[in-house]
């Protein structure tokens, strides 16, 4: 074998040898993609929120209801302006809440599952009309999420916080008082 057919054969066997490393290297895991696309979608509602909301007065420390109203509705229509066409699904992708189902499951299941829907119950507004950017309605209570149900599903930034509405699991921003997201019947 001359050095020419040498180096050929070298590269060839090279090249193959690399190929089957890549394919044998481990795929990433399905479920932390999923998480981290959720993560993503928040985190991108977060610097949203904080963009449009970084130019506007602080209020300052109050306990008047009125001022607090009037400062998370202004921060809701600079919300909605600058996110008009957001709709169902731009967080809780159909990935999205297929995982947080799943997640969901296993504390909604068996005796500890009825003491967790009896918890979520306790202050569960019931029905309203849910729509992404509305406002949540003043007055209706806002659900309590136990503690077991809070660490089963992926942490969400301080302001953002996951509540239920009769059955359905929603994505509220506390800071604007609105919905941000919702999935319908997270609890069977």
């Amino acid at each position: 074998m001359n050095l020419r057919s040498y180096c050929l054969v070298s590269m060839i066997v090279l090249a193959t040898v690399s190929s089957m490393r890549a394919s044998q290297s481990p795929k990433a895991n399905p479920d932390a993609q999923v998480l981290a696309d959720f993560t993503k979608r928040v985190k991108a509602y977060e610097d949203l929120r904080d963009k449009v909301d970084g130019g506007a007065a602080t209020l300052r420390e109050t306990k008047d209801p009125k001022k607090i109203s009037a400062a998370q509705e202004a921060l809701a229509q600079r919300i909605r302006s600058a996110r008009p066409d957001a709709k169902p699904g731009d967080i809780f992708s159909p990935e999205i809440r297929k995982k947080l189902l799943a997640l969901l499951r296993p504390e909604l299941k068996g005796k500890a599952g009825a003491e967790t829907k009896v918890i979520i119950a306790e202050e569960n507004p019931g029905k309203l009309p849910l729509k992404v950017n509305a406002k949540y309605p003043e007055g209706e209570p806002v659900s309590t999420v136990p503690p077991n149900v809070l660490l089963s599903l992926p942490t969400l930034p301080e302001d953002i916080e996951y509540r239920f509405v009769s059955k359905h699991l929603i994505l509220r921003d506390a800071r604007a008082n609105i919905i941000v997201d919702f999935m319908l019947n997270a609890i069977s």
